[in-house]
């Protein structure tokens, strides 16, 4: 008996571990899903940072107001495009393609992704009196870590979440991600210093990002800070196909906020 229990744990950490190893190894291939270049109508601009070609789909060049946005870990952002061209006429909208993503070189991480958002968002500034930053899923991360370095008078976050590393946390408890975990796009950590405006967009019906999750990120908000909007009975992607969604973002855009230091 003694020699069967020596065995059952002996197979028991060699799971644990052998899994622990193949989380490690294949967590970028888990958390992104980069999409191929997808043939469209609009400009598309390509910015250069670290060695990468980042690939920027633009919508209306030469307005004086932008959106700078950033899509989810899966969303092909051509498709966005012309939903964006449609309601935001008066904006020149900027939609990311993120490293290994519709055409950019290199592979995703967070690292990289920030440090391009930061190059793309400082060259385009010159050309616009006024920046709104818009982040999807994954993208909410990449827009609170924008709004967290630079000044800008509004931020959009749609279906976001408190952080990588919690949602991950709660998949496979028995792990400590803090320490296994490479990205962990911690939103909530950063919300004290984000000056911006914010609306938060929550599909009713999402089942990818519980709301618990997005629920902790906006309880780190100051009230008189952050907006909230549920966009009912659509899922973590349809809401980009219900008009509710981008009558909420013009909404938004149109109203008059003073900046709050």
């Amino acid at each position: 008996m003694k020699n069967f229990l020596m065995a059952f744990i002996k197979l028991v950490l060699f799971v644990y571990i052998t899994f622990g190893i193949l989380l490690f190894i294949n967590q970028r291939d888990i958390l992104y899903a980069p999409t191929a270049k997808t043939n469209h109508v609009f400009d598309e601009v390509i910015f250069h940072n670290d060695k990468e070609s980042i690939s920027v789909i633009v919508v209306n060049d030469k307005k004086e107001k932008a959106i700078l946005y950033f899509g989810g870990n899966g969303d092909t952002i051509a498709r966005s495009a012309f939903a964006f061209d449609r309601f935001f006429p008066d904006h020149t909208v900027y939609l990311v393609n993120y490293r290994g993503y519709g055409g950019s070189s290199g592979e995703p991480s967070e690292k990289g992704i920030y440090s391009d958002a930061l190059a793309i968002f400082d060259q385009i500034r010159s050309k616009h009196n006024d920046i709104s930053v818009l982040g999807r899923s994954l993208g909410s991360g990449v827009s609170t870590y924008l709004a967290s370095k630079r000044e800008f008078e509004k931020l959009v976050l749609i279906t976001p979440y408190d952080s990588a590393q919690s949602m991950v946390q709660e998949r496979f408890p028995m792990y400590p991600m803090s320490i296994l975990l490479k990205d962990k796009y911690d939103s909530v950590g950063r919300v004290k210093d984000i000056k911006s405006k914010t609306l938060i967009l929550i599909a009713g019906d999402d089942n990818v990002i519980l709301m618990k999750h997005t629920k902790q990120l906006i309880e780190a908000f100051p009230s008189l800070k952050v907006e909230v909007k549920i966009i009912e009975g659509v899922g973590h992607n349809t809401i980009l196909r219900d008009d509710r969604y981008y009558h909420a973002l013009q909404k938004f855009m149109q109203a008059h906020y003073s900046h709050t230091k």
